[in-house]
C-alpha cells in the first residue's frame, strides 16, 4: 500500500487524542523516565500533543533541551498550546523519515510510533542519523497479537479487534512490532542493545482503570469509520463494539494487558 495510504490509517481522531493527552512521562514510560539525566539533548519524535515531551523537558532540566516531533500538525498546534511555556521545549511538524537533524542529541526517542509505520527500520535508520555519535536510541512499542483481557470482552469487540488488525496488516503495519525491535536495532547498526518489558497493565483497583480501560471503545469510536470507509467492517459492527464494550468495562472487566517493549541501543559509528 502507498504510503500516504498508510498515513491515513495513522492519522488519529475522535476520542483517541484525549487517550495522548492522559499520557505521562512516569505513568507510560517508565524506562525512558529513568534514562533520562539533567542537560541532556532529547528528539521526541511522534509526540503527539506533548505530554510525555513536557516530562522529558521537565527531567532533563534548564540545562538541557528538548524538541518534540510530529508529523500532524494539528496535534503539533496542541501541544504548543498546552506545553509551549516550557522554556527548554520545542515542538515542530517534522516527518521521522526525512529528518533534518544530523548527530544532534544525546537520546533519539519514540513511543508507539514504528507499529504506524510500514518502514520501521527506515525510521530506525533516520532517528540514529539524528543522535549524537555515543547517543542512544530509545523505542517503546505494542505487539497487538499479545493483548489480554479478564474476563474476554464482548464477541463484537473480538470481532472489531480481529477486523482492525487486518486493517492494518493489510497495510503493511506491523501488529507484532515490539518482538522485532531488537532485531531491527541490530540492522539499524546499533551496539549494546536491551530489552525491557513494559507491559500496560490495569486492574479494576487501579484509581485510572476507567479510562484507561476504554481504550478500545475509543478505538472502535475513531477507526470504525476509517474502516468502514476501507471496507473492513460495518457502521453498526463497530458501533455495537463500542456500545458492548463500555457497558462490559463497566461492569465486568477485571483485568487488561497491553503488551509493550522498550528497546535501547548505542550509536557507535
Amino acid at each position: 500500500m502507498e504510503a500516504d495510504h498508510v498515513q491515513d490509517r495513522a492519522a488519529l481522531s475522535g476520542k483517541l487524542i484525549s487517550v495522548l493527552n492522559s499520557r505521562s512521562l512516569k505513568s507510560t514510560h517508565s524506562r525512558l523516565a529513568g534514562m533520562l539525566l539533567p542537560g541532556l539533548s532529547v528528539l521526541d519524535v511522534g509526540c503527539g500533543t506533548g505530554a510525555i515531551t513536557r516530562g522529558i523537558a521537565e527531567a532533563v532540566g534548564p540545562s538541557g533541551h528538548v524538541v518534540g516531533m510530529d508529523a500532524n500538525p494539528q496535534l503539533i498546534e496542541q501541544a504548543r498550546q498546552m506545553h509551549g511555556s516550557v522554556p527548554n521545549l520545542t515542538f515542530q511538524v517534522g516527518d521521522i523519515y526525512h529528518l533534518d537533524y544530523k548527530e544532534a542529541f544525546d537520546l533519539v526517542t519514540c513511543a508507539r510510533l514504528l507499529v504506524w509505520l510500514s518502514d520501521p527500520l527506515g525510521a530506525l535508520m533516520n532517528m540514529k542519523l539524528a543522535a549524537k555519535k555515543g547517543g542512544r536510541l530509545h523505542v517503546a512499542d505494542y505487539n497487538h497479537e499479545k493483548i489480554s483481557w479478564d474476563p474476554q470482552p464482548p464477541a463484537s469487540m473480538l470481532t472489531f479487534y480481529a477486523a482492525y488488525l487486518k486493517w492494518r496488516s493489510d497495510a503493511g503495519l506491523d501488529n507484532t512490532i515490539a518482538d522485532r525491535l531488537p532485531e531491527l536495532f541490530s540492522d539499524a547498526g546499533l551496539s549494546e542493545v536491551q530489552v525491557h518489558p513494559q507491559h500496560e497493565s490495569i486492574t479494576r483497583t487501579d484509581e485510572d482503570f476507567a479510562s484507561r480501560i476504554r481504550i478500545w471503545a475509543d478505538t472502535a469510536s475513531s477507526r470504525g469509520p476509517q474502516m468502514e470507509r476501507d471496507g473492513y467492517i460495518s457502521a453498526s459492527e463497530y458501533r455495537k463494539a463500542e456500545e458492548e464494550y463500555r457497558m462490559w468495562s463497566e461492569r465486568e472487566a477485571d483485568k487488561m494487558q497491553m503488551y509493550m517493549l522498550a528497546v535501547e541501543g548505542v550509536k557507535t559509528n
